[in-house]
């Protein structure tokens, strides 16, 4: 009886711990301005990086969104020539070293983002998600992102901005 009773307490406990760290996410957000050579509106585009664990996997994922600055006519021309954002799951063997990328994925979100002068749904057709690996509780783990732009018609070329990388997630 009481050894069924310490393997029933046992079970409850590793059962609520289970759930307890079943799933968790750490996410921050970054942002970046965009002036177009002409009437095109001012448009900040915001990124959130997303580390997120969920039965005993890690993935990283980023969510892109943005809105026009100032009120005015809703102009639908071709604001980028391209835009694509690279998402990569990163680890550290400690907190303050340097990272080392595990897994990336680039999404290339230039029709969107021509599409749709403002955007602020949370929808997979603007999230990149690289895929799920097995997670390792002894390494520090984060999202990050770089997104590379062209815009139409300003002659630059590609811009790189990198952004705000998602807390770490370890233990």
């Amino acid at each position: 009886m009481r050894k069924t009773l310490v393997t029933a307490v046992c079970l409850a406990v590793a059962g609520t711990l289970a759930l307890a760290g079943q799933a968790s996410a750490a996410t921050n957000t970054g942002d970046f301005t965009v002036t177009f050579p002409d009437k095109r509106p001012v448009t900040t585009y915001y990124v959130a990086n997303e580390a997120s664990l969920v039965s005993g996997n890690i993935t990283a994922k980023s969510h892109v969104s943005w809105q026009i600055l100032d009120d005015q006519v809703v102009d639908m021309s071709k604001r980028f020539t391209s835009f694509k954002i690279t998402t990569r799951l990163e680890t550290r063997p400690g907190k303050d070293n340097p990272d080392a990328i595990e897994a990336t994925k680039t999404c290339d979100l230039t029709k969107l983002v021509n599409d749709h002068y403002t955007w602020f749904l949370d929808d997979p057709a603007s999230t990149c998600t690289v895929p799920s690996m097995l997670y390792d509780g002894d390494v520090w783990w984060s999202s990050d992102s770089t997104v590379v732009y062209d815009v139409e018609g300003d002659g630059k070329g590609p811009i790189t901005k990198q952004l705000l990388g998602s807390p770490l997630v370890h233990g």
